[in-house]
Order: C-alpha cells, then structure tokens, then sequence
C-alpha cells in the first residue's frame, strides 16, 4: 500500500525518474580517460590501497564513486527541493527562495504564532555555509520580514545535527543576532510543518529505495553504467608488467624516468 498521502505515487515516480535524468553525462560509463580527465592523484590511490588493505579493483571503483558524488549532489539538491512542487501549499519558484508555503488559514509556526507566508532557504548540511553566506542569508531574511509583516522564514537543514525548529542564532558585524521569525529548520520538522505528519519524511526515505528500483528497471532510458577502468588498467599492466606502473602513468606519464615506460 501506499502510505504517502501528501503525495501519489505516481508524482513521487515521476519525481524520482526527473531527479534520476538530471544525472545526465554522470550516468555515462567510465574508461581510464574519463577518469583521469582532472588527473587522479596515484600517490594517494596507492597509499589507500594499502592502509585500508583494499584490492586494485576496489580501490579504482571508490574513486569513481568518489568523483559521481562530488558531481551528483546537485541532482540531490534536486530531489529535496522539486519534491515540495507536488506537496499542497507549497511552490518552487524559479529564482529568489527554494520554496515558499503559504495558506489563507494561516501557518502556524512556533513561538511565533501564525503567519501566512513562509520562505524557505535549503542547505544540504548547515556547516557547509561559511559565515560570508550564513550572513547574506541571515540578511535576506531580514529584508524579506521588512518587507512583509506576515510571514517567516525557514533555514531548512537536510542533514542537520538533530530534529529541530528553533530559532537561527547568527552573527552580524560582531553582535548576536535572533529573531523568532527566522528559524533552523530540520528536514523531517519541515516535513511535518508542510504535511501535518510527524513521521512524514521517515515515510519517504522508506518507500524511496524500491521507488528507485522501479524507476531503474521500468526506464529504457536509463542505463546502467559498466565502468572499464580497471579491466583498461589491468591491460596496460599486462603489458609493461605492473599494475603500480600504469597506475602512475595516469598522473606522471610525462614526468623524468615515467617517458622511459611509455
């Protein structure tokens, strides 16, 4: 059964299948060159191999993964924002906010009673802003509760240290600054400010992973990738007989004695 009642499954489908083709070129196999396309350091590969007593093949598959996540966490982004467009009351604009809910009946927010509009800004974790964005942030909260007597606005955090609604303590030219109508937002807390359910984005998380595979499996469009890297490697070390070799090819193949194994 389908649990979610602040979304249908098949918006959550669609939903999932859009994040997933946002992926785009990071969906595409890698081969040695793709790999070393900004030059993986062999050095440190070599030094993790050995420290976290990895196999060549594992080693090479965590830098893959290493590189999709660095590039893919604007599709994640993607996903905890676009998700709140199908969810009553909410909006995505294109540009200004992540997300602005509003209701005739008033929102109510705590400590701060109700208000009829509330601004969203959304950060994967809160430690990833440093204090040049916490303060333009902060301020263009500020400016927003100049502007408008009737709302409040929310710092939505992800993955934040634990569940919470409080308000967000910055500081400003030296000077602690609080206001009750700015506040630190939790992802689950914002769930249930939007949805009215305490478990709501416990809910998501659950259904999501078989969401995925449904999405996966019933798309023509997306495949698979099958990296070679290694097997590329591996025939290269057959040839000039070492692994480590063709390894230090990748980033020093024109460095002094490195020409002699070319």
């Amino acid at each position: 059964m389908w649990n979610l009642n602040f979304i249908t499954k098949k918006d959550f489908k669609s939903h999932v299948k859009n994040t997933i083709a946002n992926y785009g070129d990071k969906l595409k196999p890698y081969d040695v060159k793709r790999f070393n396309n900004n030059i993986v350091d062999p050095v440190k590969l070599i030094f993790d191999k050995n420290v976290y007593n990895y196999s060549w093949e594992e080693i090479i598959k965590n830098e893959i993964f290493r590189q999709r996540y660095k590039a893919n966490s604007n599709e994640i982004g993607y996903f905890h924002q676009k998700i709140f467009k199908y969810i009553k009351g909410c909006t995505v604009p294109e540009r200004g906010w992540d997300v602005i809910v509003s209701s005739k009946n008033g929102l109510e927010v705590p400590e701060c009673g109700t208000v009829k509009t509330v601004y969203i800004e959304m950060k994967n974790k809160h430690n990833t802003m440093n204090s040049a964005s916490s303060s333009k942030t902060y301020m263009k909260m500020q400016g927003q509760l100049l502007s408008d007597d009737n709302c409040a606005c929310f710092l939505v955090e992800v993955i934040a240290k634990k569940s919470q609604n409080i308000p967000w303590i910055v500081s400003l030219d030296g000077r602690r600054q609080r206001h009750k109508f700015i506040r630190r937002v939790s992802m689950d807390e914002f769930y249930k400010f939007v949805t009215g359910d305490p478990d709501a984005f416990y809910k998501m998380c659950m259904v999501l992973p078989s969401v995925i595979q449904e999405v996966v499996a019933s798309s023509h469009n997306i495949q698979i990738p099958r990296d070679t890297v290694f097997d590329e490697l591996r025939n290269m070390s057959d040839e000039n007989g070492s692994f480590i070799l063709a390894l230090y090819m990748l980033g020093f193949a024109e460095y002094n004695g490195f020409k002699k194994c070319e």
